[in-house]
């Protein structure tokens, strides 16, 4: 039994066909039976009968196939560890969004990579619509903020749009959020009484970071339900927006653990919009567990752990990365 014959049987199964299989190999359908036969013979059963349409496993086809795939994947995220060694040793190739890298990363990895030895990190800003192909095309190894829609569209380009069973990824949540409305205490909106509509927040300067409000992001889902599209003004970061709040030029969905001492000294007020405050989840996700490496993997563990939480949520200091250019940029090392 050998490593290519494990790879075909277990991509016939999945298609349910050999003729699927040749055409997404690029052989003919006579090079998979051949490939196959010598496992058959080896195994002693038959693995699978011609059906119509395709095949049916035998029962020891069904048994073969629940361990295949995961041999398999073992194999490639092995041969890719031990070829990126001698260069990529506790480097970590980190994609997050841009809210998640303003007012959490900094601290989450600045602990990460003083607790775990060997441990270096560099990390880019990318849109949340964009992570999930990235790390399907291992541009990056761990994605942290919204939660990437694995979906066929965002697969490497080439793959069958059928072919997603061994191509998938791991999504962890590790941080709750809340977005609430806020503005000056000098705002009109501030000393109004009850809800407050959201065409009355539309009618006036609504800010937000570069990245504006996320579709991808439990806000953006809110906005999205409430069929409208206003006109945010986007500012370079939400901090510069909390900025613009605080002078009383408009209001701003903010994180509640963000502003809220400034709310408790009256600096800011949270205006009761009608359906806030928005509660929303940060992920940690990597190539499906096949796949993503073990050093991934530590910080994606690390992630959800109490300190990591405790360390990112704490009042006081700088939370984020330093900004470069027009994106942020860093590397820390330990």
């Amino acid at each position: 039994m050998t490593l290519g014959q494990l790879r075909t049987f277990a991509l016939v199964a999945k298609l349910g066909s050999l003729h699927a299989a040749a055409a997404h190999l690029g052989v003919s359908e006579p090079a998979v039976s051949t490939a196959l036969a010598a496992l058959r013979q080896d195994l002693g059963d038959p693995l699978f009968v011609r059906a119509h349409g395709g095949i049916a496993l035998t029962p020891g086809g069904r048994a073969l196939a629940e361990h295949a795939q995961d041999i398999v994947g073992l194999a490639d995220r092995a041969r890719w560890e031990v070829a990126h060694a001698q260069t990529e040793t506790g480097r970590l190739k980190i994609v997050a969004t841009a809210p998640f890298a303003e007012h959490a990363a900094g601290r989450l990895l600045d602990l990460f990579t003083r607790r775990v030895p060997g441990a270096s990190v560099d990390v880019v800003v990318e849109e949340a619509e964009d992570v999930a192909s990235l790390l399907l095309e291992r541009v990056y190894d761990v994605a942290l903020g919204a939660r990437p829609a694995a979906a066929n569209s965002a697969l490497p380009n080439g793959t069958p749009p059928n072919v997603t069973g061994d191509v998938g990824l791991d999504s962890v949540p590790f941080l709750r959020y809340q977005r609430i409305v806020v503005a000056a205490a000098s705002h009109p909106l501030a000393s109004l009484h009850g809800p407050v509509a959201l065409a009355d927040l539309l009618r006036r300067p609504w800010f937000a970071g570069a990245a504006g409000i996320q579709a991808a992001s439990e806000e953006g889902r809110w906005l999205a339900s409430q069929a409208v599209a206003p006109e945010i003004i986007r500012l370079s970061s939400e901090t510069e927006a909390l900025a613009a709040v605080r002078a009383g030029e408009g209001t701003m969905l903010a994180l509640g653990h963000i502003v809220r001492a400034e709310i408790r000294s009256g600096a800011l007020v949270r205006v009761p919009v009608a359906g806030t405050p928005i509660s929303g989840l940060w992920w940690a996700s990597t190539l499906d567990r096949r796949r993503a490496t073990t050093m991934a993997r530590t910080l994606q563990r690390f992630a959800g752990t109490a300190d990591a939480t405790a360390a990112m949520v704490a009042p006081g200091g700088s939370r984020g990365l330093e900004r470069r250019g027009s994106k942020f940029h860093v590397a820390l090392w330990s």
